[in-house]
């Protein structure tokens, strides 16, 4: 079963980064900009196909977490300027035009964070805390101990509940055999309940019988707004997050690389099903739009950041002295990638 939630983490980021890379693309061919190759995932090629209209290379690669936009004569494609005379030259289409197709990739990635939360509050509606029960299954131990849907959990043995995922933990880590103690309220009343979870051997972990839900259902001239202001408490809480990894270095042992992102939306899918999925849909896509107009050689800000200068001195930086800026930047990224990701596996396989 972990293996289905894997691939179902797998193919979430690799539409997230497909969306971003389609935002680069559908900007510059609506702007009249020349497209070399598009292509979904990295890695040798499993299928190319040119346009006729376009003369565009559209790929499909085996390794979807990823993908490109590739336009003739920038500096990933051309770092010696021997395309400097082509007329489809990436570089000689106005400074402005090329700002837009850059910036669209990001901007692509809120507004897709938007539409994904948009379905989110349509499905299931405004976030509480702490959870609450949304069905009790019968003749298991929950529904045994007295437990009712709509009972919302306060607390397991003592330790107080704000989210899904913590009671789904709490229970999950039980001890075999093991008693849990749940305060949950009940209308007006605070009750307590004894409930000793089951091993489900279908799922791989310990439950009680219960569907727990953090929502509650919204009227539809609510959803638009209630879902534009979840996409700003999530961007503010992003950058609030960034701004202390940089300014004190606060979280840097909670960052994780790809395989631990994998590792919690699979694990946050097998807990929590598409409620779950889509909510961190809606933060992963914010964060890569965010991140990506961060002025980081490599990443789209610091495209951006060349672009502007270009525009105030009315000519471009040297294309070579770009090109060896960003190459630094993918070296550093790259680096730092091999560092989360040694780290995320020695998490998993050491704790």
């Amino acid at each position: 079963m972990m293996i289905l939630y894997v691939l179902v983490a797998l193919v979430l980021l690799g539409v997230l980064i497909t969306v971003h890379e389609l935002g680069h693309f559908a900007a510059a061919r609506a702007l009249g900009i020349p497209v070399k190759e598009f292509s979904v995932g990295f890695g040798p090629k499993i299928f190319q196909r040119q346009s006729r209209k376009t003369g565009t290379l559209l790929s499909l690669r085996p390794i979807l977490l990823g993908g490109y936009c590739m336009f003739y004569g920038d500096t990933d494609d051309d770092p010696k300027g021997e395309l400097a005379d082509d007329p489809r030259n990436y570089n000689k289409a106005p400074v402005w035009k090329r700002m837009i197709s850059v910036a669209a990739g990001p901007l692509m990635n809120l507004v897709l964070a938007y539409v994904v939360a948009v379905v989110f509050m349509a499905a299931y509606g405004l976030m509480l805390a702490p959870p609450n029960l949304a069905s009790v299954e019968a003749g298991l131990p929950a529904e045994a101990a007295g437990l009712r849907a709509g009972d919302i959990i306060l607390a397991v043995n003592g330790q107080d509940m704000e989210e899904v995922e913590e009671v789904t933990q709490a229970i999950s880590n039980a001890a075999p055999g093991e008693a849990l103690e749940l305060e949950v309220q009940r209308g007006q009343d605070t009750m307590t309940f004894t409930v000793t979870p089951f091993y489900d051997e279908a799922e791989g972990r310990y439950r009680i019988g219960v569907t727990l839900q953090n929502v509650t259902s919204l009227p539809a001239n609510l959803v638009l707004s209630e879902a534009w202001d979840l996409c700003v408490s999530s961007s503010t809480a992003i950058l609030e997050a960034l701004g202390k990894l940089v300014t004190t270095g606060e979280g840097l042992d909670q960052t994780s690389g790809p395989v631990g992102i994998v590792q919690v939306v699979a694990q946050g899918t097998q807990e929590g099903g598409l409620y779950v999925l889509l909510g961190m849909a809606v933060v992963i896509s914010i964060n890569l739009g965010l991140v990506n107009l961060l002025p980081i050689p490599a990443l789209d800000g610091s495209r951006l950041v060349f672009m502007a200068l270009e525009a105030v001195r009315r000519k471009p930086v040297s294309q070579r002295v770009e090109a060896m800026v960003h190459m630094c930047g993918y070296v550093a990224l790259l680096a730092l990638m091999l560092f989360f990701t040694f780290k995320d596996v020695a998490r998993i396989f050491i704790g």
